[in-house]
């Protein structure tokens, strides 16, 4: 656990309009299990009261939050609000779609103290919309992002996906400049990743789909900080990106720091700084373990000091932080496997950190093994 910062609450909201093709979460045809599904959340906030300190974020995600009713969300948040302490500049975030943006549903996040919206634009090419069945066109995001101005939130991200085939250098770099005209304090770049039971996933599987090569990786994510950095975004994680160090995701930046956090819902993860555990996905089961008092815990895991020590790594290399040059003060080998990583230009030290370069964050996933026997 990391003193003198505060956890982090994060609460998913399993549904959405249809079943997602990349993400595989629940449509609102089963919107007959929101009452039971508000119902399981409460017990389960309950099994954790007073098990952690006061709360500086809360982060409302997973599906689509803002498909709830406002006396559903009302009700979810006054729950929260009553069984956990929050601290009084807490950053709540909830995410939303384009289609679903209208001043109404706006006014009711403002009542619920929300401050921090993170839309789910994922493109401003209406052909790479299409292809990623999304239900909004460019145009609808862009009208989106400026009712929210409107109604006076000062913090708005912008969730945008790459990587996939209806999509080249040329139509990506427009969807980034596009999206930087919108000013927003906020910008997560991600690749499209391929999850065995969406429906991507079993096209890939079926060989309907092509991921892109190592070069075209290369070339989109090269290409994405480039771009960014030079309209002012710092790069402070591999795929997010700020207009201010202030704007950084403050939730999400609790997992890459290994800061307590809880999460709440259907396959929601938590850390308590020692161990972690996940919930059961399937919603049914999820409100039928609840209802029979039990937690819904799918599984657990505590790490040994290795598995610690490479989760460090795995996770402080991966932002513009590093790791603290003690965590691997004592590893045999430390001068030589930092010398040999500054030469090759992936890491350089300073004030007594280990710092990814960015052709450091490029590799990312596989840094923390080179500094491995």
């Amino acid at each position: 656990m990391n003193r003198g910062e505060s956890a982090g609450l994060y609460l998913h909201v399993p549904f959405c309009r249809k079943k997602c093709p990349y993400c595989g979460f629940y449509s609102t045809a089963s919107s007959s299990l929101i009452p039971r599904w508000i119902e399981a959340l409460k017990r389960e906030a309950a099994l954790y009261e007073g098990r952690f300190e006061p709360f500086d974020t809360l982060y409302v995600g997973g599906g689509t939050p803002t498909l709830l009713e406002r006396k559903d969300l009302k009700e979810i948040v006054d729950c929260l609000r009553r069984g956990f302490p929050f601290s009084s500049d807490v950053e709540f975030t909830v995410e939303a779609n384009p289609e679903d943006i209208t001043p109404q549903k706006l006014e009711c996040l403002v009542d619920l103290g929300v401050n921090r919206i993170s839309l789910g634009v994922q493109s401003f090419s209406d052909d790479a919309l299409l292809y990623l069945k999304r239900r909004h066109s460019a145009r609808q995001a862009e009208e989106a992002v400026r009712m929210i101005r409107t109604l006076g939130f000062g913090n708005v991200s912008i969730d945008l996906m790459y990587g996939f085939e209806a999509q080249g250098l040329a139509g990506w770099r427009d969807t980034l400049r596009r999206a930087v005209d919108l000013a927003p304090e906020h910008i997560s770049c991600y690749q499209l990743t391929y999850e065995e039971e969406t429906s991507f996933g079993k096209l890939l599987a079926r060989g309907k789909m092509n991921p892109l090569s190592e070069s075209r990786e290369s070339s989109f994510f090269l290409g994405t900080t480039r771009f960014l950095q030079k309209h002012g975004y710092l790069q402070y994680e591999v795929s997010n990106f700020s207009r201010a160090a202030e704007y950084a995701s403050r939730h999400n930046l609790k997992y890459w720091r290994r800061v307590p956090y809880l999460g709440l819902g259907p396959s929601a993860h938590s850390f308590d700084g020692y161990s972690r555990w996940w919930n059961i996905r399937s919603v049914e089961l999820y409100c039928g373990m609840l209802s029979k008092e039990g937690a819904p815990v799918d599984g657990i895991e505590t790490l040994n000091g290795e598995q610690e020590y490479l989760e460090r790594l795995m996770l402080g290399l991966r932002t513009r932080e590093g790791i603290s040059a003690e965590t691997i003060a004592d590893r045999h080998n430390y001068d030589r496997v930092l010398r040999d990583l500054a030469k090759s230009g992936i890491i350089r030290v300073a004030d007594g950190r280990i710092l990814p370069t960015q052709k450091g964050l490029m590799v990312a996933d596989s840094l923390p093994l080179m500094f491995c026997p």
